[in-house]
């Protein structure tokens, strides 16, 4: 009994040792996915973690500004982008450190016991030493190479903080893409259903006058048919509208099935064209992009690299002290004890002059000019994109004025024309494929308003994106 119980014992042990040993081993084929005890605990883990997700008001109407703001606040992005900034503070902090000597204190005490042989005979002997001491380093001056890196890490923090602000770009263009998507996709409802009211009245028309013998049943039949497919569009749009809502309230940052109500379409004002040249959206652009200014910080950091490495041809000084405060009790028998104390020490002056090191030196200060020439290139190019990018966005926006006015001139005429052929089709004038087909370009007219509407939204906010205008203090919510 004992045995078997010792056999299990052994066993159980054996495989907690064979699972951990998985756990921490590579998938074993690649045929099969991997599974250990350890994923059953990151699974634990995930499920544990905190969601810093918040509750919005269901009931409440909110207009962009008031999104964007909660974006800006509970999106995670953002708080990605200022730790990372506020790393890179500390970082400076560091290099500043350089500037400033170090101290250490140390304590020491140590008891020792031996036999001392005095002339024929041996005395046990007791020693007990205890030392306080400081440690103090300070480097006297290193031809620039502790400046070099303290340059580099204020550029390296502006070009972090640069970022921090091109994340809030980045979010609020989140916001207002998803916003105009869902503010298209009702638009899109109202266009559908109204779509689905006028089949509808051609259904009607035609079963009064196939039961007035006035029609065929393939009239009928082709009314019926209509009206399924305006139904069958309307659910289209339904499914968009909710995709469009989840995105939203993705970007704003709490959980997908949150319910967020927009502001109707009919009440977000829509301009109908824009002040401003594409020169001076393009000298914005460039004047306030904050991707580009962190090419720029990296040119910065780039050339404080450069001085750290030539500071490397020329010796650096230091100084080394250590006083000691230091305290020896002893005891030799048949002697009593016996005591000393002082204070001891050292100065060190440290001159450190590389004289050979095989090139290593003018290779890394010539890696340091590359990667200066590197970085004023990707600037160039950072600038050139950027200003491709405000061309496009610009020349969208004109593009979206000119449908826009398409639009209503389409919707216009179709809705006539849709009138036109059914009530001629009421007094027999017309066929029923006339009266679809109006309705159907009436369908299509609707939804390209409703689309036209919102391109000139979207394209206004990517604009606004391009150039920069989104992060500006008194441009940031004067966008529709």
């Amino acid at each position: 009994m004992v045995g078997i119980r010792a056999g299990t014992a052994i066993s159980f042990f054996l495989l907690a040792f064979a699972s951990c040993a998985l756990a921490q081993s590579a998938p074993g084929l690649p045929s099969q996915p991997w599974h250990s005890a350890e994923e059953q605990r990151f699974e634990v883990d995930a499920r544990n973690f905190h969601d810093s997700r918040f509750n919005i008001d269901p009931t409440r109407t909110y207009s962009l500004a008031e999104l964007i703001d909660l974006a800006e606040a509970h999106n995670p992005e953002t708080r990605v982008a200022w730790e990372r900034a506020r790393a890179q503070a500390a970082a400076l902090g560091v290099a500043r450190s350089e500037l400033y000597p170090t101290v250490a204190a140390a304590a020491f005490s140590e008891t020792s016991r031996s036999n001392v042989l005095f002339g024929n005979e041996f005395f046990p002997q007791t020693i007990q030493d205890f030392q306080v001491w400081l440690d103090l380093n300070y480097t006297v001056f290193d031809f620039g190479a502790r400046s070099g890196r303290i340059s580099a890490a204020k550029a390296e923090l502006l070009a972090a903080n640069f970022a921090f602000n091109d994340t809030h770009r980045s979010i609020i263009y989140q916001v207002e893409q998803a916003y105009y998507r869902l503010l298209s996709s009702v638009g899109q409802e109202d266009a559908a259903r109204a779509s689905l009211t006028n089949a509808q009245a051609v259904q009607r028309a035609a079963e009064d006058r196939l039961a007035h013998g006035l029609a065929t049943l393939p009239d009928a039949l082709e009314a019926r048919s209509a009206t399924a497919q305006a139904d069958y569009d309307l659910q289209a749009v339904l499914g968009a509208e909710e995709i469009a809502r989840g995105d939203l309230a993705t970007a704003v940052g709490t959980s997908a099935p949150a319910v967020i109500h927009a502001q109707p379409l009919d009440e977000v004002p829509t301009p109908e064209s824009i002040g401003d040249t594409v020169d001076l959206a393009i000298n914005r652009a460039l004047e306030q992009r904050p991707d580009l200014m962190q090419r720029v910080a990296a040119i910065r950091s780039a050339n404080a690299k450069v001085q750290e490495a030539r500071a490397a041809y020329y010796p650096a000084l230091s100084v080394n002290a250590t006083p000691a405060a230091q305290a020896v009790y002893g005891l030799q028998q048949p002697n009593p004890w016996t005591h000393t104390g002082d204070l001891v020490g050292g100065v060190t002056l440290n001159l450190q002059w590389t004289v050979f090191d095989g090139g290593a030196r003018r290779n890394r200060l010539a890696q340091a000019r590359a990667n200066v020439h590197a970085a004023e290139a990707q600037a160039i190019v950072a600038r050139n994109q950027i200003a491709d990018e405000v061309w496009t966005a610009y020349s969208n926006l004109n593009t979206a004025f000119r449908q826009r006015q398409a639009a209503l001139a389409l919707l216009q005429a179709a809705d006539q024309s849709y009138s036109a052929a059914l009530e001629s089709y009421n007094y027999g004038v017309r066929s029923l494929l006339d009266v679809t087909a109006a309705q159907r370009t009436l369908a299509q007219a609707r939804s390209a308003d409703v689309l036209a509407r919102t391109q000139v939204l979207t394209a206004l906010a990517d604009l606004a994106f391009r150039s920069g205008d989104s992060i500006q203090p008194n441009k940031a919510r004067s966008l529709p």
